[in-house]
C-alpha cells in the first residue's frame, strides 16, 4: 500500500503533471508520453517515452545523490511516477554548454560541434510567452530573480553538476553537449535540482559514431524529425543504468 495518496492537480507542463499528496513533504509527478518541441509548436505521442524518462531521471538522482548533488527526488511508484520534496521552483531556465550546438549556433559564428575552451553557463526567463529570453545580471537584478549571492550558489551548483554528469556520461559512452536544468527552493530555504534529467533536457552524442544524425541519442532526434525518438532513449537507459545506483521505490 503506497505511503502516499495523490490529491489535486497542481501544474501541468508540455512533459510533466504534478499532483499535491494528502502529505505536505511530498510532490507526485507523473511522466507523460508527450514529445514536443519549439515552444510545443510540434507535439507527439510516443508511446514509453515517459517511462524511459522517468526511469532515466530516477537512476540520474540516485548517481547525483550520491555524489552530493542536492536534489527534490525521494524515489519512483510505478513506472511513470516520481516522488519529490516540494519545491519554489525559481522561473530561471539554467544551460550549461560543453560543445557548440542548436541555439547557440544560431546566435554566434561558431560552427556545430565545436568543443568549448571552457564550460558555458547561460541563464534565461522561463516564460513561453516571451520565447524564454537570454537573462544578463543586470536583468536578474532588475526582475528580482535572484540576488548576487543566490546567483553565485546557482553557478556554482550548476558547474558541479556539469562535472559530474560529464564524468557518468564518459562512461556510458556518451557525450553531454549540453544540458539545462531547473532550480528550486524547499521550505527550509535550500536551494535544490529539481525537474529531471534526460535526453529530454540533455543534448547526449555516442561518442563511438561519427555521423552527425546517427549519434544523436537525445531530444533533437525528434527535433530534426530523424526517427527513433523511443529507441535512443532506450539505448540511454540501458548505458545509465549500469553505472548508477538503481532507485528507490517510494514508501
Amino acid at each position: 500500500m503506497s505511503a502516499y495518496r495523490v490529491a489535486e492537480l497542481l501544474h501541468e507542463g508540455k512533459a510533466k503533471r504534478v499532483y499535491r499528496t494528502d502529505r505536505p513533504d511530498v510532490v507526485a509527478v507523473e511522466f507523460k508520453d508527450d514529445a514536443t518541441a519549439f515552444n510545443a509548436q510540434k507535439h507527439a505521442q510516443l508511446a514509453g517515452k515517459g517511462a524511459l524518462n522517468c526511469r532515466i531521471s530516477a537512476l540520474i538522482f540516485e548517481h547525483l545523490v550520491a555524489r552530493g548533488v542536492p536534489t527534490h527526488y525521494l524515489g519512483i511508484d510505478g513506472s511513470n511516477w516520481m516522488l519529490v520534496r516540494p519545491v519554489t521552483i525559481i522561473p530561471v531556465e539554467v544551460v550549461v554548454r560543453n560543445v557548440a550546438a542548436g541555439s547557440l549556433c544560431r546566435q554566434l559564428p561558431i560552427a556545430p560541434g565545436t568543443l568549448l575552451p571552457q564550460p558555458l553557463l547561460d541563464l534565461y526567463y522561463k516564460d513561453d510567452a516571451l520565447g524564454d529570453p537570454l537573462l544578463t545580471e543586470a536583468r536578474l537584478q532588475l526582475l528580482g530573480l535572484l540576488d548576487a549571492a543566490q546567483l553565485s550558489v546557482v553557478q556554482q551548483l550548476a558547474l558541479h553538476i556539469n562535472v559530474e554528469l560529464s564524468q557518468l556520461f564518459e562512461r556510458c559512452g556518451l557525450q553531454l553537449v549540453d544540458f539545462k536544468i531547473e532550480l528550486g527552493f524547499s521550505s527550509d530555504g535550500a536551494l535544490l535540482l529539481a525537474d529531471e534529467i534526460s535526453p529530454d533536457t540533455c543534448r547526449l552524442w555516442d561518442r563511438a559514431v561519427a555521423d552527425g544524425n546517427d549519434r544523436i541519442l537525445d531530444k533533437d532526434r525528434f527535433r530534426q524529425d530523424l526517427g527513433g525518438v523511443v529507441e535512443a532513449y532506450g539505448e540511454v537507459l540501458k548505458r545509465v543504468q549500469g553505472e548508477c545506483p538503481q532507485p528507490r521505490v517510494y514508501g
